[in-house]
Order: C-alpha cells, then sequence, then structure tokens
C-alpha cells in the first residue's frame, strides 16, 4: 500500500524515548523527513541518533521545553524553515510525577500538566496556522487509556490524557474543513523504560487484566501513528484509539 509519506515533513515530541524514537523509525522507514523534538539531545540520546542515521533519513534535532510557549514557536519555525513544510505533528512528550491526590503536591500537578496538555496545546496552537496555509496537516496525539478510565495514584497525569482527548476531539472541528485532521491515540501498557523498572511480579499482575496477555510493544503504536499520517488514514479525525491489548474493555 503506498501511504503517501515520502517527502513528508513529520515533527515528533518526546523522540528520544520509546514510542517516540519508534514513531521516528517507522516514519523514516517510509521516506518522511524528520523534526525530532526533545529536551535535550545530549550523549544521553546518543543510541538513538545513530539508529535513526542507519535509516538515510534526512533529520532537524530541535532541543525544546514543549511547556515553554515561546520555545515551541521557535521550534515549529525551525522544521518548517528547514523543510519548507509541516505535514505531521505528533505530540508524544509527556512526564509522570505520581502520588494521591490527597498528597499530591501542587508543583508535581502543575508540571505533568505543563508538559503533557500544554506542551501538546503549544504545537497545535504554533502548528496550526502553516497547516491552514497548505491546506492538509494531520494532528496526532499520545493520550492514555488512564485518560479514559482514571488510574490511582496519577490523578495529573490521567488529568492531562484527558484533557488532551478534549483538545484532539476540538482541534478536529475547528480545523477539518481546512483539510486537517486530529486524531488520539491511547495507549494502555507499553513496553518502555518506565515499564522495564517493574519487577516479574508487577508485570505480571498487569498483564492478568490484558486479554493479549502481554504488554505492548512502542512499534504497535507507531505502526497507528503512521496509518493515521497517511493517505489511508485521511478519513478518520477526532477518535481516540486505544492500543491496550483490549484491556480498557
Amino acid at each position: 500500500m503506498e501511504l503517501g509519506l515520502n517527502g513528508k515533513c513529520v515533527l515528533i515530541t518526546g523522540a528520544s524515548g520509546g514510542i517516540g524514537c519508534a514513531a521516528a523509525l517507522a516514519f523514516a522507514k517510509e521516506g518522511a523527513k524528520l523534526a525530532l523534538v526533545d529536551l535535550d539531545w545530549g550523549e544521553r540520546t546518543q543510541a538513538v541518533k545513530d539508529a535513526i542515521a542507519q535509516t538515510g533519513a534526512e533529520v532537524e534535532y530541535i532541543a525544546c521545553n514543549v511547556a515553554d510557549f515561546d520555545a515551541v514557536e521557535k521550534a515549529v519555525k525551525t522544521a518548517h524553515e528547514r523543510f519548507g513544510s509541516l505535514d505531521v505533528v505528533i505530540n508524544n512528550a509527556g512526564i509522570t510525577k505520581d502520588g494521591l491526590v490527597m498528597r499530591m503536591k501542587e508543583q508535581d500537578f502543575d508540571s505533568v500538566i505543563g508538559v503533557n496538555l500544554k506542551g501538546a496545546f503549544n504545537f497545535v496552537r504554533h502548528a496550526a496556522p502553516i497547516m491552514t496555509r497548505q491546506r492538509s496537516g494531520r494532528f496526532i496525539n499520545v493520550a492514555s487509556i488512564v485518560g479514559v478510565v482514571g488510574n490511582p495514584g496519577q490523578a495529573n497525569y490521567s488529568a492531562s490524557k484527558a484533557g488532551i482527548i478534549g483538545l484532539t476531539k476540538t482541534v478536529a472541528k475547528e480545523l477539518g474543513s481546512r483539510n486537517i485532521t486530529s486524531n488520539a491515540i491511547a495507549p494502555g501498557f507499553i513496553e518502555t523504560a518506565m515499564t522495564d523498572a517493574l519487577s516479574d511480579k508487577v508485570k505480571a499482575e498487569l498483564n492478568s487484566h490484558i486479554s493479549l496477555r502481554r504488554l505492548g510493544k512502542a512499534e504497535d503504536v507507531a505502526r497507528l501513528m503512521v496509518f493515521l499520517a497517511s493517505d489511508a488514514g485521511s478519513y478518520i479525525s477526532g477518535q481516540v484509539i486505544g492500543v491496550d491489548g483490549c484491556m480498557s474493555i
């Protein structure tokens, strides 16, 4: 199937993490040009940069705090000037600062909302005018299944991901007439550095609640991103698609 992504500019936030890196590799294989955003592209991200370099993709690495409105404006401008278009924005950057709501510090709530939700808004806000002028574009926002069902100890994270779902649907309604789609992906438990730290006992308990009896892989999410960004996904908008192994029903 011809996906129509060759030469398209795909901007991915949180690009050095598990899902972000998997997405970058998946789009690189389709011939996309990559604008990869992360807080820092220093020594700790060298392995990711090496993996992407092996694909031969044209890449712009952009260091940016996604919670900073002005810094995001500069990041979007950098990507657009480098590649001449901005076709897909994937809001993947996210953090956690878990704790029971009755003990949660205000700073921990604010910082998670700032990165996860405001960060997504910042990129939508600055990319939307470019896509509107192009009369085409795709927003793909990474929510979470806990944004749908909640999760004890994650009031801040759950709220941020629920907010992303609302943002996604509103953007789909506002920008659809400009041939711009907006969708959210709600992953369940995915094998990342975060889940690698869990004990075998905890992983077994998680698997018992998942119909497929395994954690998902970052590539499972990345493949859906590619589809939603492609010509094949051009009539899908305003949707929240779970990638959770049938955990949430």
